[in-house]
């Protein structure tokens, strides 16, 4: 895949030069740029010459002289320019094994890329890291990574991941923490499998990695109704179990969905460190709630009715949010949480609900905006899992929806509040 453009940034090198949508970016200094992390290095000098082949085909060579750290402006349609390093695993908990035809195009690929992991967060599980790949790595000090552990247990996660390079994880790990690369972990703790005796191995050898383990993330394995082959789900007494096991170790969280599968409270902030893994939903309620409690909320409005669509694990962090707002004079706030008939009871998740699910929760909500955060969403679009835009949604509804950007602060909300005063 090119360097496609996909966008510029307002005021800069990149607009002042009209490079434009749907151009693609040939060479920088001659070089062509294998990804992102080529780009930002081939960009720091303060003079250069980048090839730009436009929309219709022309190609032109411009030459600029700019601030040695400032940068184009160009904003692309993948972070990758050639080739996605493909996922060589067939995991158990494959979540892309789950799903039914029909969707997006994107969500049934397995990509297992480092370039990723360093530039978005994604998650690796080493079984396709190169030895070319290390030595790219460590001269260029690449880091932090995102790494899926699973287990540490070398049979055990060649049975679960399905791929004989995958007893090499701690050989890998080891590599990284010699050559002063920290990495976050992760661990899908699927049942009969990884837990139990098998977690706290794990957790053992993974505290032997000093200062190059940033995190852990425990998370429950998730299992949908297109699901062919049966796996066990988390439940309430594997939960507590887990719960307890993480508590022994530094540097360990449970996601939030083990605290509500155990019935217990969503732990204080001092629990979750820097909140590394939010997006890995380690912290993702407690963040929302801790900000929530930051702001100066009105004591009266006109009247103004609102109601929060969200996933069913988000909705105790909600009717916190709900209880208070709803002290306001004038303001009534309602929790109408979204479950999720098309993957099945499972999936809990507010990145998984399809735009027919969300039609089914709020279609009888009588309010004056529906609040939906961005999350459902296909990332830069206003396309839903399912293919279907926020605007059908909308039609078949005929209801206000208000789309909060921040998935981890209600000050878009806020502001909206205040605008009734």
């Amino acid at each position: 895949m090119p360097a496609v453009v996909s966008s510029v940034i307002p005021d800069s090198i990149a607009e002042e030069l009209e490079i434009a949508e749907g151009d693609i970016l040939l060479s920088i200094d001659g070089e062509k740029p294998q990804d992102m992390i080529d780009y930002r290095y081939l960009c720091k000098n303060e003079l250069i010459t980048i090839e730009i082949q436009k929309s219709n085909g022309g190609i032109e060579e411009i030459e600029l002289e700019k601030d040695y750290d400032e940068d184009l402006g160009i904003v692309f349609e993948s972070a990758v320019f050639d080739r996605v390093k493909p996922c060589l695993n067939n995991c158990i908990f494959c979540f892309v094994a789950q799903q039914p035809k029909g969707l997006r195009d994107t969500l049934y690929i397995k990509d297992d890329d480092y370039r990723l992991s360093y530039l978005q967060g994604t998650y690796i599980t080493t079984t396709n890291l190169s030895d070319a790949d290390k030595e790219r790595i460590s001269r260029l000090h690449l880091g932090p990574f995102y790494i899926s552990v699973h287990t540490t247990n070398p049979d055990l996660r060649v049975k679960m991941l399905r791929n004989p390079n995958a007893a090499k994880i701690m050989d890998n790990l080891r590599w990284f923490k010699d050559n002063d690369i920290p990495f976050h972990t992760q661990i899908v703790l699927c049942p009969g499998y990884n837990d139990g005796a098998e977690l706290k191995r794990t957790l053992d050898d993974l505290s032997t990695l000093g200062e190059a383990l940033l995190s852990v993330a425990i998370v429950p394995v998730g299992v949908t109704q297109f699901r062919e082959q049966e796996l066990k789900t988390v439940d309430e007494k594997i939960a507590l179990e887990t719960i307890e096991i993480a508590s022994k170790y530094e540097k360990v969280c449970c996601s939030d969905e083990f605290f509500l599968l155990a019935g217990v409270n969503i732990p204080e902030s001092e629990y979750y460190g820097n909140f590394s893994q939010l997006d890995d939903g380690v912290g993702s309620l407690r963040s929302l709630m801790d900000d929530f409690d930051t702001f100066e909320l009105p004591d009266k409005v006109n009247p103004l009715k609102i109601a929060f669509a969200c996933s069913v694990a988000a909705k105790s962090a909600f009717e916190y949010i709900s209880e208070k707002l709803n002290k306001i004079e004038g303001l009534t706030a309602l929790v109408n949480p979204v479950k999720s008939t098309y993957w099945g009871k499972n999936i809990t998740v507010a990145g998984l609900i399809t735009s027919e699910d969300l039609i089914n929760a709020i279609k009888d909500i009588e309010a004056d905006y529906v609040i939906v955060p961005s999350i459902m969403l296909k990332p830069y679009s206003n396309l839903f899992l399912d293919g279907n835009s926020l605007d059908y949604v909308i039609e078949k509804t005929g209801k206000n929806i208000f789309v909060t950007e921040n998935n981890y602060s209600l000050e878009e909300v806020i502001e909206l509040i205040e605008d009734y005063v």
